[in-house]
């Protein structure tokens, strides 16, 4: 009689981010924004950070994919809305897996498991922003059937002109 094989394990597992993953969390806002080469602008720290994922009114969630008991990669999201569907939509703000992890299926599995919650949540899309030299993310997000929108651009007011504009 033949022994059947062992299944193999998961090199990851993915799951809701929990408050343990907020340091390391940071640790790889950090990294992302060193491979953007916008290091200068990083401000989060665990405990900037910490009130926003996990406080009284959450502004956003994450998921984190986890290798031998180790944060490896992250997605951090929140709802918006769509006037022109008028349902909610899933926004990814950030996705990042480190270096070593990567080709290995984990930012396919952690985009689909968004995906999925926002199918599950009735969101009637799923958007997030990709720079556009980043060439190697664009050729993945279509391969997964995406659709880049080279018409639309992003509008943003931050900082002193945030608050210059809001006085």
């Amino acid at each position: 009689m033949q022994t059947p094989e062992p299944e193999a394990r998961p090199a990851f597992i993915l799951r809701a981010a929990e408050l343990r993953d907020v340091a390391p969390i940071v640790q790889m806002i950090r990294e992302l924004a060193e491979f953007e080469k916008l290091e200068h602008l990083v401000q989060a720290t665990p405990e900037k950070l910490r009130p926003h994922l996990f406080g009284e009114k959450p502004a956003a969630e994450a998921i984190v994919a986890e290798a031998d008991g180790k944060a490896i990669a992250f997605a951090l999201f929140f709802t918006n809305f769509s006037t022109f569907l008028a349902r909610p939509g899933l926004y990814l703000e950030d996705l990042y897996v480190q270096p070593a992890h990567r080709g290995k299926g984990v930012g396919q599995a952690m985009l689909a498991r968004l995906a999925t919650t926002a199918a599950a949540r009735g969101c009637g899309r799923f958007e997030w922003s990709v720079l556009d030299w980043n060439e190697n993310a664009i050729r993945f997000y279509e391969r997964m059937g995406a659709t880049v929108m080279p018409e639309w651009r992003i509008c943003r007011i931050a900082g002193d002109t945030l608050q210059g504009f809001a006085e």
